[in-house]
């Protein structure tokens, strides 16, 4: 049986462009350059690379990326897209729980809920973080964005699922309701209704996990990160001045592996 995830992404590469939450690709592109130092020798993985907007975009830039998906759907869309950009980009059917990198990637990126934290359980996204680092070379660096555990606490994830859809044309986009927040395992169970590319309406019953700043500080602390950074994650518009607050839906990440290179 598929999981959610599985099945929502199972033919659904045409709408996911639509998203509002994939409108910020360029901003968050210019942040990334920055993190890299402008320098184009570094080799980037993008897991979780859906449609491959950020991959494209920094292969457009003069970058090296690879992006990996669990999605043929995206995965398919993502090199339509390259291609109608004349744009030649590494693109791979792989699972994040366990990929075949060691060593290979100065940089992994896991944005906008690449994988992590969409698993049914915690073993299983810390799976993914594990085989993030076991990708990277020494030194590297993982930037990723998350669920904010503080932001159910004192907010309504329906109002804010809401605030979103009206940034975008009327009738685009997945539509979520939230059933319940569980306070035991910080999992947000809601019932996801999207149409596919073919003008399929679905409804999927979905659970996702929010974690909190000091989770994600032990977690990768225990794979070796000898620095974790995490700020407040603003569409298109990631910064390091963006102190994480319970207003943010979600966080930024950045965490770097120190050492000498292992290629």
């Amino acid at each position: 049986m598929k999981q959610w995830y599985e099945a929502l992404f199972e033919n659904y590469g045409n709408q996911y462009d639509l998203e509002p939450f994939a409108q910020g690709t360029s901003g968050e592109c210019d942040f990334i350059e920055a993190e890299l130092g402008y320098d184009k020798s570094l080799k980037i993985l993008d897991i979780g690379c859906g449609t491959g907007r950020h991959a494209i975009e920094l292969t457009r830039r003069g970058y090296s990326v690879t992006g990996v998906d669990l999605s043929e759907s995206q995965l398919k869309k993502a090199k339509e897209n390259a291609a109608k950009e004349g744009l030649e980009v590494r693109f791979l059917k792989e699972d994040a729980r366990a990929l075949p990198f060691e060593g290979e990637f100065d940089m992994v990126l896991m944005l906008c809920e690449g994988g992590f934290p969409l698993m049914e359980t915690d073993e299983m996204n810390f799976e993914i973080l594990r085989n993030a680092a076991m990708a990277l070379s020494r030194p590297g660096k993982l930037i990723f964005t998350t669920l904010n555990g503080l932001f159910p606490l004192y907010h309504s994830i329906d109002s804010f699922h809401e605030e979103g859809q009206n940034q975008g044309e009327p009738g685009e986009g997945a539509r979520y309701k939230s059933e319940r927040f569980d306070l035991m395992t910080f999992r947000d169970h809601n019932v996801t209704t999207f149409t596919d590319n073919d003008g399929i309406e679905h409804q999927l019953a979905c659970n996702e996990r929010y974690y909190v700043p000091p989770e994600i500080t032990w977690l990768l602390k225990s794979l070796d990160f000898t620095s974790v950074e995490i700020f407040g994650a603003k569409l298109g518009a990631f910064s390091r001045a963006d102190k994480l607050t319970a207003e943010d839906f979600e966080m930024l990440v950045i965490a770097e592996l120190e050492g000498e290179d292992r290629r």
